[in-house]
C-alpha cells in the first residue's frame, strides 16, 4: 500500500489543507514498468472525519490500509476542522468545505491519481459529523456516488428540535452552541430547513424511489446517537424503503466501533 501526505492552498478553504491517500500497491507478481504504466483506474472511496479530528485519524485509529488494500480502492482523507462539511462564509476569509470536496478535491484525485471519476466507482464514508457529511453529500450529488457508508449518525425530524435552547441538550445530539452556529450560518431557521433538512430529503427520495444506496451503522451503548438510530431505522421500516442497518452491542460512540463498521462499508459496497 503507498501512502500519500499531500499538502496544497485550496482555493474554497482560503488557506494550505492537508489531505491523505491511500493507494493500492504493486502486487510483487508484476513487473514495475507494467503496472505503472497501465492505464487501470482505481475505485475510490472518499472518507470523512468526524468532530475534533483530521485526515490522519482513520490512518492512526483504524485498519484502513488493511481494508483498502484487500478491496483494492484508492481511499481519499480531507480534513474539514469543526466544519459540518458545509460552508462558513463568515469564518475567517471564508471556509467551504463542500465546494472543496466536490469542485476541488474530486477533479484533483481524478485527474491527478489513477483515481476513477465514474459514479460505480466512487464510494463515499464517514463518522459522527463526517457521517453527516456524507448525508448531504450523496443526496444532494446523487450522481457523483455509488453508495455511502453513515456511521454513527442519522437524520432526525426537523419538529423534534428545540430552536429556542431551552434544552442546551438537543435529541440529534449536538450541543446548542453548535446549533445555534449552524442556523446562524445558514441565514435562519428557513433558510436552514432548505439547505440542510437531510430528514426531509432522505424520506423525499425514498417516496420517489431515488434513495442512494446507503448503510447506516452504530453502537447500542451511544449515548449521542442510538435512540435516534432506533427511531430512523423504524422509519424506515415502516416506509419500506431499501436502506441497509447494522448495530453491534456493547459500542460506543468510539473507534473500535468505527473500525468495525468501515470493514462492514466495505463489505457492503461490493454489492452495490
Amino acid at each position: 500500500m503507498s501512502f500519500i501526505q499531500f499538502d496544497f492552498e485550496s482555493q474554497y478553504l482560503n488557506s494550505n489543507t492537508t489531505i491523505g491517500i491511500i493507494i493500492p500497491e504493486k502486487p510483487q507478481y508484476i513487473e514495475a514498468e507494467r503496472f505503472y504504466t497501465k492505464e487501470k483506474k482505481f475505485k475510490v472511496l472518499w472518507l470523512l472525519h468526524g468532530t475534533y479530528g483530521d485526515w490522519s485519524d482513520w490512518i492512526r485509529k483504524t485498519m484502513l490500509e488493511l481494508y483498502a488494500t484487500e478491496n483494492d480502492f484508492l481511499c481519499v482523507l480531507p480534513s474539514a476542522l469543526n466544519s459540518d462539511y458545509t460552508s462558513w462564509p463568515s469564518f475567517a476569509l471564508g471556509y467551504d468545505m463542500e465546494k472543496h470536496l466536490i469542485k476541488e478535491l474530486m477533479p484533483l484525485i481524478h485527474n491527478w491519481f489513477p483515481a476513477s471519476d465514474k459514479k460505480e466507482d466512487n464510494y463515499i464514508a464517514g463518522l459522527s459529523m463526517g457521517g453527516r457529511g456524507v448525508l448531504s453529500y450523496i443526496l444532494k450529488y446523487p450522481g457523483l456516488f455509488n453508495a455511502g457508508g453513515v456511521f454513527s449518525y442519522v437524520p432526525t425530524d426537523s419538529s423534534t428540535w428545540d430552536w429556542k435552547g431551552d434544552n442546551p441538550k438537543q435529541r440529534m445530539g449536538m450541543s446548542y452552541l453548535r446549533f445555534r452556529n449552524r442556523v446562524k450560518n445558514a441565514g435562519g431557521k428557513e433558510e436552514y430547513l432548505k439547505e440542510y433538512d437531510t430528514y426531509r430529503q432522505f424520506f423525499d427520495m425514498g417516496k420517489k424511489k431515488t434513495l442512494p444506496k446507503l448503510l447506516f451503522t452504530c453502537g447500542d451503548q451511544d449515548s449521542l446517537y442510538y435512540k435516534e438510530f432506533c427511531i430512523f431505522k423504524a422509519e424506515c421500516e415502516k416506509e419500506k424503503l431499501d436502506v441497509r442497518f447494522m448495530e453491534e452491542k456493547g459500542y460506543a460512540h468510539e473507534w473500535r466501533f468505527w473500525d468495525d463498521s468501515l470493514k462492514a462499508a466495505f463489505e457492503f459496497f461490493k454489492e452495490c
